[in-house]
This record gives structure tokens, sequence and C-alpha cells, in this order.
């Protein structure tokens, strides 16, 4: 097994992990009647957001993400809410096992821009 040295590709993997996880629990406790999804949400602005912009170790690189995805912008916590509410609600009884990637865009223009 290779060693993960770098701390953002560990968070990917485990984010990643995560949504293949909850794909599996979906199944087992859809027969419960319990829908279980995920939110991978990127770069919302909180104080924990802000010291990662503001850092020397990667803030300039985060920056950059925001400006160039395709929203421009970080997230608000209103948003990754909204996202909740519809998800959880009765609009949202069909949902289960899904991952919601909820970045501006980020990750698509990581990988197609």
């Amino acid at each position: 097994m290779k060693e993960i040295t770098e701390s953002l590709y560990a968070y990917q993997i485990s984010k990643r992990g995560n949504a293949l996880r909850v794909s599996a629990e979906a199944v087992k406790w859809g027969k419960r009647g319990a829908r279980v999804n995920c939110i991978s949400a990127g770069i919302i602005y909180t104080p924990l957001a802000y010291d990662e912009l503001n850092s020397l170790e990667r803030g300039e690189f985060y920056r950059k993400m925001l400006s160039s995805s395709p929203a421009g912008r970080g997230g608000t916590p209103d948003e990754i809410a909204a996202l909740v509410e519809f998800i959880s609600g009765s609009n949202g009884n069909y949902i289960t096992g899904s991952d919601f990637l909820i970045d501006g865009g980020a990750t698509a223009m990581y990988r197609y821009g």
C-alpha cells in the first residue's frame, strides 16, 4: 500500500471513501425506511475557511481556485443549509445513497478547465 503524504490528497481520498460508504449504507438503512446521503462541500465562508484562505501554506492556491471556478467565489452556510433542507424534506423522499458536490464548480474547473 502506498503511503499518502500530501494532506490535500488524503482529504480528497477520505471524501471519496465517505461517498462510497454512504452508497453502501443507503442500501442497508433503506430497508428501515431511512435515507442516507452526504454533502461534499467546497470552500464555504466560515472562520475555518477564512483561516485557510489567508494561510501561507495554501491560501494562494485556494484563492486562485475560487476565483477561477465557474461561480467565482466560495459558498455560504445558507447555501449548504438550503441543500440540506431539500434532501432532508419531503421533496427529497426519493433521494438516497447520493453524494452532493456543492462547490461552485471548482471540481469541474479543476478537472476540465
